[in-house]
């Protein structure tokens, strides 16, 4: 946002900065240089030996996974490893978000493939986002059109998998709940054995253009970072966009230290080698890729 706002502005190079929607597809358009990518689109693209585009180690996005599982109120489920032979949906089957949410219940000790998964949208009719993936489905996946809110209020679902909530999530009567009664405590933990909060999307900039200005993933970079770094003091400046948001920021900065979201390829070199370790182990990518091929120093 500082960058957008022009508070934060780039150093020997223009940028035009444009908000959308729907995550872009930078490879289908000429007129772009770059932009916000899936991270599982850019490392299976690597994996598959395309390296038109050149990844940044700049997340723009990150989250952990563990909130994003939501079953009906009156559900008995509470806990990841009883979702061993469930009937779960999710919004996407090669999504980055989706992927570390599938890593926990592996982790959890749940086969993914004897869970019966149905991949479609939220709502039904949402349409815009590729949810298949250059990989063919695994033969317990299906593909709906039907909205997975409504498959789980009637209970053609176990669980969903979704990174935003149902709007009547935000009811007092809202049909659903989160799987794990406390899931920061969940995901506090998951940090603490990681060291890490799961990436979800990057910055991507093109070879072509990179090939004609060599400095640009740099100036790119540091860019982000100093837009990264006024925002967080503008958050804590300005701590009322939520009641108590205060001290949410102060619970954070003794947490994670005074950079919960770092760029850069050493501080996300675990993260990185975990997130393609699970695209292999869980059949989206055909070959194992190693965390050093997914950005270039």
């Amino acid at each position: 946002m500082p960058v957008a706002t022009g508070q934060v502005r780039p150093d020997g190079f223009e940028l035009d900065l444009e908000s959308r929607a729907v995550t872009p597809d930078v490879l289908s358009e000429p007129e772009v240089d770059g932009g916000e990518t899936s991270f599982s689109r850019y490392v299976l693209g690597r994996a598959a030996g395309d390296d038109r585009l050149v990844g940044l180690p700049v997340f723009v996005m990150r989250g952990f996974r563990h909130r994003c599982v939501l079953v009906r109120r009156d559900s008995d489920l509470t806990t990841l490893e009883e979702l061993k032979g469930a009937r779960i949906g999710l919004t996407g089957w090669p999504d980055s978000g989706n992927t570390w949410t599938r890593a926990l219940l592996r982790a959890a000790g749940v086969d993914v493939k004897g869970v019966e998964w149905t991949v479609g949208p939220l709502v039904a009719g949402e349409t815009g986002k590729d949810r298949v993936g250059p990989v063919p489905f695994p033969d317990n996946v299906a593909l709906t059109g039907d909205g997975l809110a409504e498959g789980l209020a009637d209970g053609r679902h176990d669980a969903i998998m979704t990174p935003f909530m149902p709007e009547e999530f935000f009811t007092p009567d809202s049909r659903f709940r989160h799987l794990l009664p406390d899931h920061r405590a969940a995901e506090l933990d998951y940090y603490r054995q990681t060291g890490f909060v799961p990436g979800i999307h990057l910055v991507t900039l093109k070879r072509e253009s990179v090939e004609r200005h060599p400095w640009l993933p740099g100036a790119v970079l540091e860019l982000f970072e100093r837009s990264k770094r006024h925002w967080q003091a503008r958050r804590r400046l300005l701590a009322d966009t939520t009641p108590w948001l205060l001290d949410d920021l102060t619970a954070t900065a003794r947490t994670f230290g005074q950079d919960w979201m770092p760029y850069g390829i050493d501080r996300n070199a675990a993260m990185v080698a975990a997130f393609c370790e699970e695209l292999h182990a869980q059949g989206i990518s055909n070959r194992r890729i190693e965390a050093e091929e997914v950005f270039t120093p």
